[in-house]
């Protein structure tokens, strides 16, 4: 990371740690005046109940919160200060000790244990931050380890979406061409043949047929590899032209509609959504045995929704651990643009997939003047 990037982080970390700064010094102000009333209370309840009555104990708790929130100098303060108020209050109280040293060794003897249990605790509170700062070292690495393969994924589709497109365009501007050439010269072979009054005429038209559903079938898998552009409305017409050709190459009834207007202007999250839809549309023609396939693009509570619906078998029982690729690749694009996905059965048969990305994601935005797109 340059020096600039460096700065823009330093800037945008200052409020957030001006915020954690702010926070623990009004935590910290809390617990002090807490630990003093603390001391006060129990100083006043030693001295209603007599010197009879041995409250030290009590200060501990006092001493304890100090020593924990605030610090172990501050703790040997408090407990300076319950020596004192424990003093006071018996002396307030009327008691009389033997001699002047009996005091002295009540409090020294008090402040013993007091000093016990501060080390105990500060050694807690140590054990207690190592563990703290482990933890937070380990979350802090999880996290980045986290943000890295997301990164790498992001890249390993942009990277796979690319191939699709050149190989798409190299389908579309190369074999095409070729097999478009190759029925040409069979046309004009099949009319020398048929001008010649030649049986193999016949057969030359047989293979005029067979260049021309080449031709179809390799612009169709050019169509599924490099889709329409998809900026804009182009989403809408890419759905729209993937039923089309589902219902040609499969013979199953494949209807898209959009009901709402909506645009997309970033290319990259229509792409996902295309290819979403796509790998749905192809999960349910070869596992799915179905006859109908429903694409829907729809606007609902400030969210875009794909939603690709068929009249199958449904998903096996075994995919609810363990789901196939196909769910997990449709899952991962969905989490790459921000969205969340869902893969169920439908309570009247079959299968639904459903994406759902806010509006706020990827520049979605909803145009009340958009043209309505349907099958």
């Amino acid at each position: 990371m340059d020096d600039r990037g460096l700065a823009l982080r330093d800037l945008e970390a200052d409020p957030i740690r001006t915020r954690i700064g702010n926070a623990l010094r009004r935590s910290r102000t809390l617990s002090i005046l807490i630990t003093l009333l603390l001391v006060l209370i129990v100083g006043i309840a030693d001295y209603f109940s007599g010197y009879y009555t041995y409250w030290s104990i009590f200060y501990l708790v006092a001493i304890s919160l100090g020593l924990w929130n605030v610090g172990v100098l501050f703790g040997l303060l408090i407990s300076i200060l319950s020596i004192a108020s424990w003093l006071v209050g018996d002396w307030a109280a009327g008691v009389v000790y033997p001699n002047r040293f009996a005091p002295v060794w009540n409090a020294l003897i008090t402040f013993g244990s007091y000093l016990v249990v501060i080390w105990l605790l500060s050694r807690l509170k140590s054990f207690h931050q190592i563990l703290e700062g482990r933890i937070r070292d380990r979350t802090m690495a999880l996290s980045e380890e986290i943000a890295a393969r997301k990164e790498l994924e992001k890249e390993v589709a942009e990277v796979t979406e690319r191939e699709r497109c050149r190989l798409g365009h190299e389908l579309h501007d190369t074999l095409c061409q070729h097999l478009t050439a190759m029925s040409l010269s069979l046309q004009v072979l099949s009319g020398k043949l048929a001008e010649a009054s030649l049986p193999q005429a016949k057969d030359a038209d047989q293979n005029v047929e067979l260049a021309e559903q080449a031709i179809e079938l390799t612009r169709n898998v050019a169509k599924g590899l490099f889709p329409l552009e998809l900026e804009g409305e182009g989403l809408a017409s890419a759905l729209l032209e993937l039923s089309r050709t589902t219902m040609q190459s499969h013979r199953v009834i494949c209807e898209a509609r959009c009901d709402a207007p909506v645009q997309v202007s970033d290319s990259n999250v229509a792409t996902h959504l295309y290819r979403i839809a796509q790998e749905a549309v192809t999960n349910a023609i070869k596992h799915g045995h179905i006859s109908r396939i429903d694409i829907e693009l729809s606007v609902a509570n400030e969210n875009l929704i794909l939603t690709i619906m068929d009249d199958g078998i449904g998903l096996p029982e075994e995919l609810h651990g363990n789901p196939g690729l196909g769910l997990r690749v449709m899952a991962g694009r969905a989490g790459m643009i921000g969205g969340s996905f869902l893969a169920k059965n439908r309570s009247e048969g079959g299968t639904i997939v459903i994406c759902r990305l806010p509006l706020s994601k990827g520049d979605v935005k909803n145009f009340e003047n958009l043209a309505h797109v349907g099958s």
